[in-house]
């Protein structure tokens, strides 16, 4: 038998966190600015920068950013906004989107390891 439709849905919670920590401590990355451009980007119900009471965003301290989300919301929608943001502020040649755990991104700085021994002496 079908499940009565008298009972509501429980709410989907999503919680995501972005962790800046890395770039931030060098100052090459504003968490500030990230969340004003999280806030105007993120798209809920086709508009853009009207977020409501459907998602949350906080940014905790220096270091990380957490979105909550009561409706369906895609990690790897906040993954392509967290790239194009430092694609807008030419970040994106140093900086990359690391998923560090399930529900947590980590961006860090490219390993750039130049040793004597690659170059070619003649």
């Amino acid at each position: 038998m079908p499940k009565a439709a008298g009972g509501k849905a429980p709410a989907v919670k999503h919680k995501f966190v972005i962790d800046y920590s890395r770039p931030a401590t060098d100052g090459v990355f504003d968490g500030a600015d990230f969340e004003k451009f999280l806030h105007d980007r993120i798209k809920v119900e086709g508009k853009s920068g009207q977020l409501g009471e459907n998602v949350k965003i906080v940014r905790d301290g220096n270091s990380k950013i957490t979105v909550t989300s009561n409706i369906p919301f895609s990690k790897r929608y906040l993954k392509y906004l967290t790239k194009k943001f430092l694609k807008k502020n030419t970040l994106r040649d140093w900086i990359r989107v690391v998923a560090s755990s399930k529900d947590v991104y980590e961006l860090r700085f490219y390993n750039i390891a130049r040793d004597g021994e690659e170059e070619d002496e003649e």
